[in-house]
């Protein structure tokens, strides 16, 4: 298995870490969820640097409630320990493929620069 299966007690060890973790927030009667679950699995094979997560919003309802998690299944993307990339809906593979590329390509400087300039 190339990805994780996480937990309100795992969360924390993968989200804080440094470079990307994907999530993955589903459900098993969820039917676009089983469909994006390929294409899931399929990148975190193809991207062993990047952590992937799946977390069952029905085992993990205070997890998916701290996330606002209305419709699954949702992808959220953290990279150095801020999320950069937060939406409900599958992808197929090729928007998926960019989507991490783009996720790699951001500057995180530039990223917490603009989170600071909005603090302030």
């Amino acid at each position: 298995m190339s990805y994780v299966n996480l937990t309100a007690d795992t969360f924390n060890d993968y989200a804080e870490r440094e470079g990307i973790v994907m999530l993955d927030f589903w459900a098993e009667w969820c039917g676009p969820c089983k469909m994006f679950g390929p294409v899931f699995e399929a990148a975190a094979e193809k991207h062993p640097d990047i952590v992937f997560a799946k977390i069952d919003t029905e085992a993990e309802r205070e997890l998916a409630g701290h996330f606002q998690i209305r419709s699954i299944p949702t992808l959220m993307a953290l990279k150095d320990g801020i999320v950069v990339f937060h939406q409900a809906g599958a992808m197929m593979a090729g928007q998926f493929d960019q989507l991490i590329q783009a996720i790699r390509d951001l500057d995180m400087d530039k990223v917490r620069a603009e989170i600071s300039a909005q603090q302030d």
